[in-house]
């Protein structure tokens, strides 16, 4: 069997590893380090368990309003993270370059459009995308050529989500998602959904009538119709965005190290060699 490609939710993993593993962990200076070494064991973990032809990881642009706070104004407002992870978040992607993982990052993008373009790519040359992260959003992707690897406890373990995950979760398709997410809403992106409507009716309309489009036509919503279409595009990741041929590419991890010791994070470059010592047998 082909190998799948592996995709990244940088910032979700990233915010995941910072809060799994204790603020203790420090680099040589003193900064913190709990989110580059949560991220960088569990890459290793993935990788040596899935064995993927190429890694790619989407990165957010912290800052940058994207189309998405065009359409709505409140988009993931309120959101207010420690100055320790974002100095992290900015040090994340050099790391993971330095082992030649694709990293990809562009203003006017989200991590999660990366993911999309990444799933659309491999799925155009015939291929298998898992795509990890914690971000239920990505459900939208599901497909027998496409796994979501979900975090359940830290970024130690990965629930693997498919079609029938998806629709057990939340009684959709995964190509009724987005019309799922602009229905009920979304209250840590700040998208407010359809007055009244929760996840179960929800599921309901969209199960009676299969997507926006067939509820309008059923005479529901007609006041709300032009906001609801626009949080089904805030909801649905974009896979436009610019991402280069993703060839197949072992991660050097020797040189993951090295970058490592010059952050600081002396076990983790211990780790790193150890995984290229492996590789190389």
């Amino acid at each position: 069997m082909s190998r799948p490609l592996l995709a990244i939710d940088g910032d979700s993993v990233a915010h995941r590893a910072y809060h799994g593993i204790p603020g203790s962990v420090r680099r040589a200076n003193g900064r913190p380090g709990n989110a580059l070494v949560g991220f960088t064991n569990m890459l290793l973990r993935l990788w040596q368990a899935e064995r993927p032809r190429a890694v790619v990881v989407g990165w957010d642009t912290l800052f940058v309003p994207t189309y998405r706070h065009a359409l709505l104004p409140t988009y993931q407002s309120g959101r207010d993270f420690d100055d320790e992870i974002i100095e992290q978040l900015e040090l994340l992607p050099s790391l993971m370059a330095s082992t030649g993982i694709v990293c990809a990052k562009a203003a006017g993008f989200e991590a999660d459009d990366f993911l999309g373009a990444a799933a659309a790519q491999e799925m155009a040359r015939g291929g298998d995308t898992l795509v990890a992260t914690s971000d239920r959003d990505a459900f939208q992707l599901a497909s027998e050529r496409v796994t979501i690897l979900q975090p359940v406890r830290g970024v130690s373990e990965l629930r693997r989500v498919g079609p029938a995950e998806v629709r057990e979760r939340y009684g959709v398709d995964p190509s009724q998602v987005t019309d799922f997410i602009a229905l009920r809403g979304d209250p840590s992106d700040k998208i407010p959904g359809a007055r009244g409507v929760g996840e179960k009716r929800a599921a309901v309309i969209l199960g009676d009538h299969g997507s926006l489009e067939g509820a309008f036509a059923a005479g529901l919503f007609s006041a709300e119709a032009e906001a609801l279409l626009s949080f089904r595009r805030i909801a649905t990741f974009d896979s436009a965005a610019p991402l280069p041929e993703l060839a197949d590419c072992q991660p050097d991890w020797a040189a993951g190290a090295v970058a490592a010791r010059e952050l600081g994070l002396a076990q983790l470059a211990t780790r790193l060699d150890e995984a290229a010592g492996r590789e190389s047998r």
